[in-house]
């Protein structure tokens, strides 16, 4: 949230600038009407310091209230709430202001942390005032003695002067004994109380070149106390908010992605500006059957806990209809109905897609999110056009999918609108600098030399200006490289008991192709029990597939949903030892629901 006016909306210069009280006093047919002035609420320069006339007219000191506490009240957080305060009262209505608030602070219902400790937050003097000694600097801790003076100030909760027994011992134990204040009624001491307790205390001093504070100063100082206190409340809720938000999204986000075969990943996010904190960005890269990955990037609409909550519903979503290895529109369909499910106005933008390693295909389908940008390994880019559809939780939005071709080493970037829009850059310039960043980056690198994933995406966030950004930034890219045809191999299997026999011979002549004899032991003998699992239920084609990358993988896909269990047979068992031998000699292995059925595989 962006803050209102930067004037201080005085209605009289009077709470603007007015000249130090004269001595002697004049008489009152010697005073000159000072010229009045209409409010505009518009500013035109520095914001006024508000000033408390020398007179004791109600008026006069309603125009400075009126001012001072709108200046308080124009603050977000504590330090801008504190800043306002000090900047209003002094030199208006002190020569110096001490500032003491509890440590820690508490938040909404919480219990506040024992003993009650006070911490010298902010001072603030006018250097030019006489007879005002130097002010104490940040120092430790000031523990409230339970039964001592200054705790019986602050139960007061009224703003007093400094001449009672009580209040000079408050002044003792704020300032301790070194340091000498002006006495008497050149002193108000004043608690600050917000909703529920009190959080603080200010004390505001006067020298000797000025007339002492009189009874009325105490409303006065009672106004700005009270203002002060309600700020500081908003402030520090508003600050506990926006940090739970920002676990909550930052816990929902994967703390680290997978590396799958013909494919590497590099993220970030960054949060907004601190007016915004956090929104509910997110980015994923699942894998899928077939050496396939899923690439996702979404932006809930809003800054908030909601925000952040809704994300991680739609994330954990779409990681689920992932597994189901649905194609990306039915991905975003589902997506749009579970967002109708959470209530109205839960809105999203979305874009999925599905890289295929082998086939060198993109499969895109997009739900209002900006276009996600290829850079080809020659160097120039291009922004892939997808139908953006409607974002999610819209409803009633038919979503389409397109496929691109991919060439090895193309590095596809997607991300949220927070990298490409700001209140001074539309999306689609925002878009073209992203394109000139990335083409700009690969030519340091030259064509067929893609530039390193880690220093592209430090490149691609100084897009946009970081002092008008105001929104989060998503960032995933993805480097392409494939998997050459000649390292897969698939097989379909009927489910009959050759099958076993089939796939151990197809095992071992890919195997002799690849040059990994040495492993065609253990290969077809994981092929053995996996296929005999399968072919064990299943009533449609069984396929068998190898693919050799980094590691050799091998997936059996059939119709029947039920997952396999691992279980220890005994010794008078004739089955159950399928599993078991594969978690005994396989690197990893896993089994996951597909839409129609299931996907054994293993790697070794």
């Amino acid at each position: 949230m962006r803050s209102g006016r930067r004037d201080g909306g005085s209605a009289d210069p009077g709470a603007g600038r007015l000249p130090e009280p004269p001595a002697p006093r004049r008489a009152p047919d010697d005073v000159r009407p000072r010229p009045q002035h209409r409010d505009t609420g518009e500013s035109t320069g520095p914001l006024p310091v508000p000033v408390a006339p020398p007179d004791t007219s109600g008026s006069a000191r309603l125009r400075f209230v009126g001012a001072a506490t709108r200046r308080i009240a124009r603050g977000i957080d504590l330090d801008e709430i504190v800043l306002g305060l000090c900047r209003s009262v002094v030199p208006a209505f002190a020569d110096a202001i001490l500032v003491y608030l509890r440590d820690p602070l508490p938040v909404g219902d919480e219990q506040p942390a024992e003993p009650f400790l006070l911490r010298l937050r902010r001072t603030d003097q006018d250097t030019a005032a006489d007879g005002v000694p130097p002010l104490p600097g940040p120092t430790d801790l000031v523990e409230v003695a339970h039964m001592g003076a200054l705790s019986e100030v602050l139960r007061g909760v009224r703003p007093v002067f400094g001449d009672s027994l009580a209040a000079r011992g408050a002044l003792t134990e704020l300032v301790g004994r070194a340091t000498s204040l002006p006495p008497g009624r050149r002193t108000i001491i004043a608690p600050l109380r917000g909703r529920r307790r009190v959080t603080g205390v200010v004390v505001l001093l006067r020298g000797g070149a000025r007339d002492p504070y009189e009874r009325n100063d105490l409303l006065v100082a009672a106004q700005l106390a009270t203002h002060t206190a309600l700020g500081i409340d908003k402030a520090e809720v508003y600050r506990r908010e926006a940090y739970i938000a920002d676990e909550l999204q930052r816990t929902m986000l994967p703390e680290s992605l997978p590396q799958p075969t013909g494919v590497k990943l590099a993220y970030r996010y960054l949060p907004a500006a601190e007016t915004a904190q956090v929104g509910g960005d997110w980015y994923d890269a699942i894998p899928l059957p077939g050496s396939r990955v899923a690439l996702v990037v979404g932006d809930v609409m809003g800054h908030s806990v909601s925000s952040a909550a809704i994300m991680g519903q739609l994330r954990t979503a779409t990681q689920t209809l992932a597994g189901l290895d649905l194609p990306p529109q039915e991905v975003l369909h589902h997506l749009d109905e579970q967002a109708q499910r959470l209530g109205e106005e839960r809105m999203a933008t979305c874009l999925y897609g599905i890289y295929d390693p082998i086939a060198q295909t993109l499969t895109l389908a997009n739900a209002g999110h900006p276009p996600p940008v290829l850079l080809h390994s020659e160097g120039h880019s291009q922004v892939l056009e997808v139908p953006p559809g409607a974002p999610i939780g819209v409803g009633g939005t038919v979503f389409e999918s397109m496929e691109f071709p991919v060439p090895p080493g193309s590095t596809l970037v997607l991300y949220t609108d927070g990298l490409v829009e700001s209140r001074l850059c539309d999306v689609w310039t925002g878009i073209e600098r992203l394109c000139d960043r990335l083409v700009a980056t690969a030519a340091l690198t030259g064509p067929g030399h893609p530039p390193p994933l880690e220093p592209l995406c430090d490149e691609v966030l100084d897009v946009l200006d970081p002092a008008t950004r105001d929104d989060d930034i998503a960032l995933l890219a993805a480097r392409l490289d494939g998997i050459a045809p000649s390292s897969a191999a698939q097989w379909q299997l009927e489910p009959r008991p050759q099958a076993v026999r089939e796939a151990r011979r197809y095992a071992r002549a890919a195997l002799t192709g690849w040059g990994l004899e040495d492993l065609s032991d253990s290969v077809e003998l994981l092929v053995s029990e996996v296929v005999t699992n399968a072919i064990r239920y299943a009533r449609r084609p069984v396929t068998l597939r190898l693919v050799h990358a980094e590691r050799l993988r091998c997936e059996v896909v059939d119709d029947v949903p039920q997952l396999p269990r691992l279980r220890r047979a005994g010794p008078a068992d004739e089955g159950g030892r399928g599993m078991f031998l594969v978690n005994r000699v396989a690197e990893a292995w896993g089994a996951e629901r597909l839409s129609a059925g299931k996907v054994v595989w293993f790697e070794i």
